[in-house]
């Protein structure tokens, strides 16, 4: 009679088809690399065929080893939803929690506020991962993500947690050696301080009035430095390099004479970091309640906005 693997191997390979990474199926899981690697060859003998096809840069699946995930796949998740429910019934709110958001609002905003929170709830482990790249939220792992967007992802869960917009600005030594721009099409020929992003040129759009009567411009903008932090961007912006664009919880506390000064204060900039910030998380039927917990600290965290002089 043939031998049945374990059934956590079993889902170690739902994970491992999931973040296609060794490391990162590690990492999901709270065991070491080489023990991923064991527990697949493992199953490998048992199942009598290869599982997982191994390439210098990533990990993915055999045809046995999709057929394998696409047919288990689904009662792993039922039981993880059952079991979350039943922790969930227990008085205090308990496990890891994985959380990833930007770099720039996780510094200024949110971790000043973790150890309220975790003193609150003394059974949440919490992971903070701080990165400006959006992130595969089930491939990596993470229980919950925020960030600043235009609309999030219809196949997610989304709470939003504040109004935001992005603030046109520069410091008056700038200013003062160049001229303020009177309309953006000026800014073509300005010093522009750019979010690092995947394609090669970049234009601002702006916006004007409301309704049928508004005018919208987009203008192609370069300059001196570009970077994928909105708090490198605000320094080099106080430090007179040029004009930025940045999110008003990066620029909100430096507003002011002799620190950032509003530019172009008529034209509302579109589209670029989003009109709201927001927590996203894979949809499921159920939240975990260490989850809601978190989701309903940052409500309340983002409630009190961000001051705009």
């Amino acid at each position: 009679m043939a031998t049945i693997p374990a059934f956590a191997d079993l889902h170690l390979l739902t994970v491992l088809a999931e973040t296609r990474s060794y490391t990162q199926a590690a990492r999901r899981l709270g065991i070491s690399k080489a023990s991923v690697s064991g527990r697949i060859a493992e199953l490998e003998r048992a199942a009598g065929v290869p599982l997982v096809r191994r390439t210098t840069r990533s990990v993915g699946l055999t045809q046995a080893g999709q057929q394998l995930v696409d047919e288990t796949r689904g009662p792993f998740e039922r039981i993880a939803q059952s079991f979350a429910g039943v922790r969930d019934l227990a008085g205090t709110p308990r496990g890891r929690l994985r959380v990833t958001a930007p770099v720039a609002l996780g510094r200024q905003i949110v971790a000043p506020s973790l150890p309220a929170f975790l003193q609150k709830y003394p059974e949440i482990r919490l992971e903070l991962d701080l990165g400006d790249r959006l992130a595969n939220l089930p491939q990596e792992g993470f229980d919950l993500a925020i960030r600043h967007t235009q609309a999030p992802p219809e196949t997610h869960v989304a709470w939003q947690l504040c109004p935001s917009r992005s603030l046109l600005v520069a410091s008056p030594d700038y200013l003062r050696r160049h001229g303020a721009p009177k309309h953006p099409s000026e800014l073509a020929e300005r010093d522009c301080l750019l979010y690092l992003r995947d394609t090669a040129g970049q234009s601002w759009s702006f916006e004007r009035g409301s309704g049928r009567r508004a005018e919208r411009v987009v203008v192609a903008v370069d300059g001196p430095l570009r970077a994928n932090n909105s708090e490198v961007l605000r320094e080099a912006v106080l430090g007179g390099l040029g004009i930025g664009l940045l999110p008003d919880f990066s620029a909100a506390a430096h507003l002011g004479p002799g620190l950032l000064v509003p530019v172009l204060p008529e034209w509302r900039p579109l589209g670029f970091f989003g009109d709201g910030i927001y927590a996203i998380r894979p949809w499921a039927p159920q939240v975990p309640r260490a989850v809601q917990c978190f989701v309903d600290h940052l409500k309340g965290l983002f409630a009190k906005g961000f001051p705009i002089a």
